[in-house]
């Protein structure tokens, strides 16, 4: 057996206080023993049959940006002409400068190294024709009343080099005097209306009084530096993109955190963070993309609108105003994640796309006050360790796609959700929320991973159908029987992997007959308190599960290879010297229960024990508090057996 320590991340805490049993995943060999040996031909043939079906999400690319030498390396300041800043003034030691009233401005391409303060007044970089501009902070304090404290009005390139061991501070004042009158601009106390490149190992601290902290009108490169921005407005942003390769940044910004806003190139437009450690604080988004947001590498924490206590969902929205987006990570076409440690707590969905979401791998710690991830696409998850620890709704798509990774789900409303647009959630209209309908397209596929849901409401939901092929399930679903572990209206078709569903028993649902694998479903006479065992074991003694549900529980569904034509009995209550995690006991031995029924397993379907009157089990319709249509057409096929209905 493998087994995955999930320790190692900072927010473990946070998933601990939601869930009962400690949180240290295993693959498992409930894992390895769902495909009977077989996992990569079972996962080959999935991923054949559902290419039509995922092919627009994997195309999603991550965007690619190139860095010149003189991007990363530091620009050397011995060799650069010396601006020394005195109060209102300055002396240059060359050519290419030009200093009146306040005002430095670089009219020449080359390199420029500042040192001093600048009390009031402004440095301009004017140059036309080709070539780069360096500007060296050596050590340089500058502030503008009423304009950007640097300017960039006119330059092919501009390299901005903070100095090794110095402390450089631009600051601008609250009420601007424009260049450019038309345009609103100058309109942040960096500007630069060139491609911009920030690099080198020493600090800049932005006090953007006015608005923007960091703004560029093409290309915006962080290749390296130390870099702490206090905002009015947005606190970095690239119409282009924002590019992050590396350094350390820091962003306390009353709008947007990081934004790129080039909404007219489908090729433009985007962030990529690719190392660094970064710390945003925002008011609104903390990382918004008009195409894609990527994430390879880096240390990540946004905290957006005031985090996930100020949840959007806790209030229904009574008017039909706009609100404010405040989400953790969000972009227009696509998101991708790669690599990276992201911790999100947003008021707003915590990651979101209205388009498509991928993630191959990193590691994502999500608390959110409505979706944890949401996609107004689809989603595909090839890998990665996510934990989402507080949302309304965990994972909510159209199509979600999960073929690897260890999925940790805390929800108040549905776990996974496949087009829940019509849920109570979408009640006039969350912010950015995707009104999705009943649909054969929305689908939920399972081809692997580790997946453990803890939800107020459905655990598994969709508003089509479920199929699932491999991988482990363990849902802690609902205590009210207006919601069930599992929900869904066209079929769950399980061919292989291990799942287990607890919760409510009255509206309580068991994969599809047409599944190659057996289901039970378990209905207790009575709800059983939290914690309380509940043990399936052949009828010559040989354990089956042994599982302590986080939740008071009447009804138990599961699925795996292991069931198979035969006899089995149910207990409740005793004790286990087993290993617990999440729930889950393996190894030991299970003692002190009492047996509920034995029962025979004769069909690829068998219920045991009676359902509460709320319209639950195989075939059932209606019942459900939201509204919509609850019938499962795949429950009707074949033979379903019931047992011990006495």
């Amino acid at each position: 057996m493998s087994s995955f320590d999930f320790k190692k991340y900072q927010m473990l805490s946070v998933v601990l206080a939601f869930f009962t049993s400690t949180v240290l995943i295993s693959s498992c060999s409930l894992q390895s023993e769902s495909s009977n040996g077989s996992t990569s031909s079972q996962s080959s043939s999935v991923s054949t049959a559902q290419t039509s079906t995922v092919a627009s999400v994997s195309d999603l690319k991550t965007p690619s940006v190139e860095y010149a030498s003189e991007d990363t390396e530091a620009a050397d300041a011995s060799n650069a002409i010396q601006i020394k800043l005195d109060g209102s003034s300055a002396q240059a030691s060359g050519k290419g400068v030009s200093i009146k009233n306040g005002t430095i401005t670089i009219n020449s391409a080359g390199t420029y190294a500042l040192s001093g303060t600048l009390s009031e007044g402004q440095i301009v970089v004017d140059v036309s024709g080709s070539g780069t501009v360096k500007l060296i902070l050596n050590g340089a304090s500058i502030s503008c009343s009423n304009s950007s404290a640097i300017y960039v009005k006119n330059a092919d390139k501009v390299v901005l080099t903070l100095a090794d061991g110095t402390q450089n501070t631009l600051s601008d004042g609250t009420n601007y005097v424009f260049d450019d009158a038309e345009k609103s601009e100058p309109d942040a106390a960096l500007f630069s209306k060139s491609n911009l490149t920030i690099n080198g190992t020493g600090t800049l601290t932005i006090n953007a009084n006015y608005n923007d902290g960091i703004t560029s009108k093409d290309e915006l490169r962080i290749s390296s530096g130390n870099i702490i921005i206090n905002s009015t407005g947005d606190g970095i942003k690239g119409r282009d993109f924002v590019s992050v390769k590396d350094g350390n940044i820091s962003v306390s910004a009353q709008n947007d955190g990081i934004k790129s806003t080039n909404d007219e190139d489908a090729e433009k437009g985007f962030v990529l963070i690719e190392g660094g450690k970064l710390n945003i604080i925002c008011a609104n988004d903390g990382i918004q993309a008009e195409t894609t947001a990527a994430v390879t590498g880096g240390e990540i924490s946004i905290t957006s609108g005031g985090g996930s206590s100020n949840g959007v969902s806790q209030t229904v929205q009574q008017s039909t105003e706009e609100t404010e987006s405040k989400k953790g990570i969000k972009a227009t076409s696509g998101i991708v994640v790669n690599g990276g440690e992201i911790g999100v707590n947003s008021a707003d969905d915590s990651v979101h796309s209205n388009g498509n979401i991928k993630i191959s791998s990193g590691i994502l710690t999500i608390l959110s006050g409505d979706d944890g991830i949401h996609a107004d696409g689809e989603m595909l998850i090839d890998n990665g360790e996510i934990s989402i620890s507080k949302s309304y709704e965990g994972l909510e798509s159209s199509v979600i796609t999960i073929n690897n990774g260890n999925i940790y789900v805390v929800s108040s409303d549905d776990g996974i959700n496949i087009a829940g647009g019509n849920d109570g959630s979408s009640i006039n209209g969350r912010p950015g929320q995707n009104e999705f309908a009943d649909s054969i397209n929305n689908q939920l596929y399972i081809n692997g991973g580790y997946i453990l849901v803890n939800a107020s409401g459905d655990g598994l939901d969709s508003n089509g159908s479920i199929t699932m092929t491999n991988g482990t399930v363990i849902v802690n679903g609902p205590e009210n029987d207006g919601n069930g572990a599992m929900d869904y209206n066209g079929t769950f078709k399980m061919d292989g992997g291990w799942l287990l569903a607890v919760g409510s028993s009255g509206m309580a649902q068991v994969p599809s007959d047409s599944s190659s694998q057996y289901s039970l479903m378990i209905n207790f006479d009575s709800k059983l308190s939290a914690g309380t065992l509940v043990h399936l074991q052949t009828s010559s003694g040989e354990e089956i599960f042994t599982f302590a549900p986080s939740k008071t529980y009447q009804s138990v569904v599961f699925c795996s290879p292991e069931i198979k034509e035969g006899t089995y009995s149910v207990y409740t209550g005793g004790t286990s010297t087993g290993t617990n995690e999440n729930g889950l006991y393996t190894g030991g031995n299970y003692s002190g229960g009492s047996e509920y029924k034995s029962f025979e397993v004769s069909s690829k379907v068998t219920t045991v024990g009676q359902a509460s009157k709320m319209g639950g089990g195989p075939g059932r319709m209606g019942g459900n508090p939201d509204g919509r249509r609850k019938f499962q057409p795949g429950a009707m096929e074949g033979t379903t057996s019931t047992a011990g209905q006495g």
